[in-house]
């Protein structure tokens, strides 16, 4: 691609593909080089997104496409279900869409997941591109090839691995974004740090400030930065049978809270954070981080806006929500915890310590 912009590559066992960062890239048609020129392009969205960027996306693919189909899902992670991926197989079937057609997924994570999951079900298989609108999405569920729709007693527990042919993240529809939606993103920009770049952690204390502020330079680097370390990740261990799930530090905690408050009560982005602080205190009580690292974790977390408490949802549900997450085995939870700063693993925990930490960090 001849544009400027900053590139990020996944080299996976059988294929790359490139991530393209930076403002302006929906206007231009050179972000779209090597992709296929199948007859049909299809966009998956909602409608604010559509409302706000569709056309722009409309007008690059109409001059590869024969048709352009604009689909539009209902908003929100209560309509990551059945009934939305229904209504992408249905409009597929009635264009005649086939096995050349691309889809591209233009909105944030819900979006993407839909968008990647029924590709990967239609014909067995067709090609799509990630198109991400929101923070969350640009840094973390628009890289890695995971698909997957909600289920209500648990979290992106139906879907598959399926990579996109690339992902266009485009910093300037992130000016459109609510407060409240990029505090939500900078929860997973904040996760690379202790994981896998404590130097990281430090630069996004620095610059938390220009951040919320929407700083694109600030942006362009943390998105890139966190893009590098999810490709590194991915590269290794694309199908999570094991250095993968340190990804989801806080996730374990956080889907039970999104859970049991009903899906799209608190944003994902918001559960994974306060998340965090409970996993960052669980690493602590488990005598592997000392207690002002944890600390540390807390306060970047309440500085990024992000809630530090969860709900009480009582640590008996706590619990049984949690034995229905996807790393755990033969009922046993394990945990993403912080081994060292910017190490992580994965790590069974007594359930008398995961209720000490729920009792001091569930409202």
């Amino acid at each position: 691609m001849s544009i400027g912009h900053d590139e990020v590559t996944i080299e996976l066992a059988d294929r790359g593909y490139r991530i393209a960062i930076g403002s302006g890239l929906l206007g231009e048609r050179a972000v779209l080089d090597g992709l296929p020129h199948g007859s049909t392009a299809v966009i998956v969205s909602n409608p604010t997104v559509a409302q706000r960027y569709a056309h722009r996306l409309q007008a690059l693919l109409q001059s590869r496409s024969t048709h352009c189909i604009l689909i539009e899902l209902p908003d929100g992670e209560i309509h990551k279900d059945w009934s939305s991926l229904e209504r992408v197989f249905g409009a597929l079937l009635r264009a005649g869409a086939d096995r050349k057609t691309v889809l591209y997924a233009l909105g944030g994570g819900v979006v993407g997941d839909i968008t990647g999951f029924a590709a990967a079900c239609y014909m067995r298989g067709i090609p799509f591109v990630q198109v991400p609108t929101t923070l969350l999405a640009q840094v973390d569920s628009s890289v890695g090839g995971k698909t997957a729709i909600n289920h209500p007693l648990g979290k992106n527990m139906i879907g598959a691995f399926y990579q996109p042919l690339r992902v266009i993240a485009d910093l300037d529809t992130l000016d459109t974004l609510p407060d409240r939606e990029i505090s939500a993103g900078l929860a997973e920009v904040i996760k690379y740090g202790p994981i896998a770049d404590d130097a990281f952690l430090g630069w996004i204390e620095d610059h938390l400030d220009a951040l919320l502020a929407r700083d694109k330079k600030a942006l362009a680097h943390a998105v890139k930065r966190s893009c590098e370390i999810k490709a590194w990740v991915v590269g290794q261990d694309e199908r999570e049978t094991g250095l993968r799930a340190i990804l989801n530090f806080g996730h374990t905690f956080g889907h039970a809270i999104e859970a049991g408050l009903g899906f799209g009560t608190w944003l994902h982005g918001e559960a994974v954070g306060c998340g965090m602080v409970m996993a960052a205190d669980l690493s602590h009580r488990l005598g592997l981080i000392d207690a002002a690292y944890a600390q540390r974790i807390t306060r970047l977390v309440e500085r990024a806006r992000l809630p530090i408490r969860g709900p009480q949802l009582g640590a008996d549900r706590y619990l049984e929500l949690m034995r229905v997450d996807k790393k755990s085995e033969a009922g046993e939870i394990r945990f993403v915890v912080i081994e060292a700063p910017g190490r992580a693993a994965l790590r069974p925990a007594p359930d008398d310590i995961v209720r000490e930490v729920l009792a001091a960090h569930a409202a």
